[in-house]
């Protein structure tokens, strides 16, 4: 097969260099053939890549002008590699943009239509598996909604205040990216996680021979501490430790009512495959 032939197919279908030999030599290097079949079996392609994990990617925002809500996506690929892409960054903007209009966060059913067709487009040509893995919206009906992005896209937050500003929600949005609170105020910490905290100080605790009153007392100290330190509203203020949180929002006459953080991938399990038996399983698949 002429070296000619693989780089035309290849610029016009953006498919690699082994999938383009592959197509060419099966309807015998005639390339608009070959492009017809690899339309054909487009679908085919995107559903054995759907197969593969994607625990990379990118998280976007979107904010209204008027700050009354806003959008929160995460798109996942297999490598950091696809994540910069610009074909795989124009589908993003494309479900922030689905998002923002409908505010509609079901993942299916935002995907139903043209968005499934032009994923799929796109895992055909990209070659890796790509998905839109969960979506948030969040109105600001009693206040403003802010947004801050991580400057590598891999962390976004939404929060959502009663009274304040854009600029004051920005930096508590800021403030969570880096600082990962699990709850707005210490109340809100679910009974389960307390539980369980204390469980655990209380096993460290009897190790060290104390009277149970003495226990107690640690305990319970080591408790506030678990809350405040995962309690936004409790946490020093990132930008000026010498303030919680809580007193930087009351004393501009706001409150914080609710936020919502992504980190690309959180929460997914990826299975290690050996580079060399990966290589060995393409070549004799």
């Amino acid at each position: 097969m002429s070296t000619a032939l693989v780089k035309e197919l290849r610029e016009r279908t953006g498919l690699g260099l082994l999938e383009c030999k592959k197509a060419l030599a099966a309807v015998g290097g005639d390339v608009d053939l070959a492009i017809e079949e690899l339309r054909k079996s487009s679908g085919m392609k995107a559903a054995k890549k759907a197969g593969r994990t994607a625990a990379d990617g990118v998280v976007a925002t979107r904010v209204a002008d008027d700050c009354s809500y806003g959008v929160l996506v995460e798109v996942n690929s297999e490598t950091d590699f696809v994540a910069r892409d610009e074909n795989f960054l124009s589908f993003v903007n494309k479900v922030v943009d689905a998002a923002f209009t409908s505010k509609n966060k079901d993942v299916a059913t935002l995907m139903a239509g043209e968005l499934e067709t032009t994923r799929e487009a796109l895992v055909q040509k990209i070659g890796e598996n790509i998905g839109v893995r969960r979506i948030e919206v969040v109105s600001g009906d009693s206040g403003v909604v802010g947004a801050y992005v991580h400057s590598n896209n891999r962390i976004a937050v939404l929060v959502e205040l009663k009274g304040g500003d854009q600029d004051l929600a920005k930096d508590v949005a800021m403030h969570i990216a880096a600082v990962n609170p699990q709850v707005v105020a210490a109340a809100d910490m679910p009974e389960e996680l307390v539980a369980k905290e204390k469980e655990i100080f209380m096993a460290q605790a009897q190790d060290s021979g104390k009277p149970p009153e003495i226990i107690e007392k640690m305990i319970g100290g080591r408790i506030k501490k678990y809350l405040a330190e995962n309690s936004l509203l409790e946490q020093s203020f990132v930008k000026d430790p010498d303030v919680t949180v809580g007193k930087l929002v009351s004393a501009a006459g706001a409150e914080a009512v609710s936020f919502t953080r992504f980190e690309v991938g959180e929460g997914i399990e990826v299975e290690k495959v050996d580079f060399a038996d990966e290589v060995a399983a393409q070549l004799n698949g």
